[in-house]
Parts: C-alpha cells; structure tokens; sequence
C-alpha cells in the first residue's frame, strides 16, 4: 500500500508542475500561516533546485479577504508565481489584484487540509477539463442575463453584460492569471445593482465555521445587495457576523459561479472542495474587484446551492446540478 506521505508528495508536484506551472529561475512567494506550514513545507520541498522559492509566514487573518500584511503585500511585487495555502481567503485583497496588476501567476489554497492534496479534486485531469471550464466563462463573457432556480426555493437573476467571465481551471501558466485549487470553477461578477430575488443555499457555506447547513438559509436580494437573511442558527451566525461589520458593501452580490471539478460530487464544508462540487452554484457575496467587479468590501464569502438550475439569456445551462451547456 502506498503510504499518505508519497500520496501527498505526488499532489504537490501535480501543484508545482501542472497548477503552477513552476519553470526554471522562477522566484516562487509561498504565503502561509502556523495552521497549513505543513502544506507549505511539503510545497517547498518539491521544488526544484534551479527555482527560487520564498516561504512567507503570516498569522491567519480574521475574515476571508481581508489583506496580509504589507511586507507580504511588497513582496508578491517581487514573485513570478505566488501560491497561497493560508487559513483563511487572501485571494479577494487588493494585493492580489496588484501581484496579479504585475504579472504574478496567483494559485490560491485556501483552507487546503492534507487530504485534499491526495483525495478528491486533486486527482482531476485539470489539462482535459480546462476546456469545458474555458467554455463556461465564455457562456458568462458571451450573455446578457443569468438566472438561477431550485427545487429549494431559489429565484434569483443578475445582469452581466459587459462582464468578462472568468475560467479558474486550477492552471496559472500566462503572467496575470489567477486560480485555485483543486476547484475548478467558471464564474462573473454580475453588474453591480442588478441582483434581485431570493437565494436559498441548502449546500453550505464554507466560511466562518459553518460548513455545511444543516437547514436552509434563506438570502433576500434587492437592487444588488443583500437585504434579509432568514433560517436556523447558521442564518443567525451570519446576520450577527454582518450588522457588526457595519459596511453595505459586505453586502454585495459580487460573484455568480459554477463547480466543475467532476472529481467532486457531495459538499463536505471544505472551502475549495465545495466551491468545485460539479454542477453546483456558488454566489460570492462582498468583494468583487478581483473578479471584474467595482466593489472591495472588507471580507469575501461564498453561499453554496446544491442541484440549481442555470439558465443564461434563456439558455439552460446546469439543468438541476446536471451539466448540459
């Protein structure tokens, strides 16, 4: 039997090599903190010997999005490829944006565990499914109108024109591209203003602490931005954790996106295995500046919605979780 430590040493090359797209003489920025110094140790230890890897250890913030520490922030300025396993979320800060502004490779691993370095979505073929992910920001890029529906009670619609989707298809190999891993994952910011209607997320919110709800969280929508929440204690938590941000921003519907990792079927309250679940739907709600948005707000956090249906421009795309576009 093959033990867990080879299994891992594989991931993390299947990161470095295929995700990363690490080359020779690359200056490699690995951003960490005390809780995934493990992931980062193992990431660094399979570099090669002609790149010029950086470990840098900050400690973990206190909301997904906010930003690391300036020292961290000048030295992304600095890195061809930055690759992120922290605790919680930097992805949506504004030093992303700039690393990315300066042509850094950005490769998030965002509240990455062990396991998933050997199980689950990492053992997708990223190259083969590139394609479809490709596809899918493109039906974004390509429509005026996406609405989304579920047995659950979800109704919901968005403007995107104008917007340019994006295809985070675990594979950063031109300067400026960002993605995570292992999700896979097609998603746009819709025009600010123009989400209306009711989200109702029965697949979990990786965020937080919650994990996976155990009843339904019920999200009114108007003009934009979030204008009641409603369900059990896992909707309590969120109204509590919201009115004390005391920023409307925090409130803004700032991402629309579609799981697409076919090696990732259930929701198990890990961050980047639940934003992949094939077939699934996600609304980011805070900062949508680093996705093609206007809006930076001071947290990022993601609702999942199990089986939707999609429809863009009319055009059914996810036909109750099944992907058919």
């Amino acid at each position: 039997m093959i033990g867990k430590e080879v299994l891992m040493t594989r991931g993390a090359r299947k990161v470095i090599k295929i995700c990363a797209n690490v080359s020779q003489g690359e200056r490699v920025l690995i951003i960490t903190d005390p809780e995934r110094l493990n992931i980062a140790n193992l990431l660094m230890g399979v570099m090669e010997e002609d790149v010029e890897p950086v470990m840098a250890v900050m400690f973990p913030n206190k909301y997904d999005g906010q930003e690391p520490p300036d020292i961290i922030a000048c030295a992304m300025l600095e890195a061809d490829v930055v690759i992120m396993p922290v605790t919680r979320s930097i992805s949506h800060s504004t030093a992303v944006h700039n690393a990315l502004n300066n042509g850094a490779r950005v490769l998030a691993m965002s509240a990455f565990v062990e396991e998933q370095m050997y199980v689950g979505g990492i053992q997708a073929d990223f190259v083969k499914q590139r394609p479809e992910c490709e596809r899918f920001a493109e039906h974004f890029t390509n429509s005026n109108k996406v609405e989304i529906t579920s047995s659950s009670g979800t109704r919901f619609t968005a403007s995107i024109k104008g917007r340019n989707g994006n295809a985070h298809s675990c594979i950063v190999n031109e300067p400026g591209q960002y993605s995570a891993v292992p999700n896979i994952e097609a998603n746009v910011a819709p025009v600010e203003g123009t989400a209306e209607g009711v989200i109702v997320v029965d697949g979990s919110v990786p965020n937080f602490g919650i994990g996976i709800v155990e009843s339904p969280i019920a999200i009114k929508v108007k003009n934009g931005s979030i204008t009641e929440i409603a369900g059990g204690k896992e909707a309590a938590l969120l109204n509590s954790l919201l009115k004390g941000l005391r920023d409307s921003a925090a409130l803004n519907i700032a991402q629309i996106a579609i799981g697409l990792n076919p090696e990732i079927r259930r929701f198990n309250g890990i961050m980047l295995n639940d934003h992949g679940v094939y077939g699934s739907v996600h609304v980011g709600i805070g900062t949508s500046h680093n996705l093609g948005g206007e809006v930076k707000a001071p947290i990022h956090y993601d609702v999942m919605m199990a089986n939707p249906t999609v429809s863009l421009d009319g055009r059914v795309v996810i036909d109750s979780g099944e992907v058919v576009g």
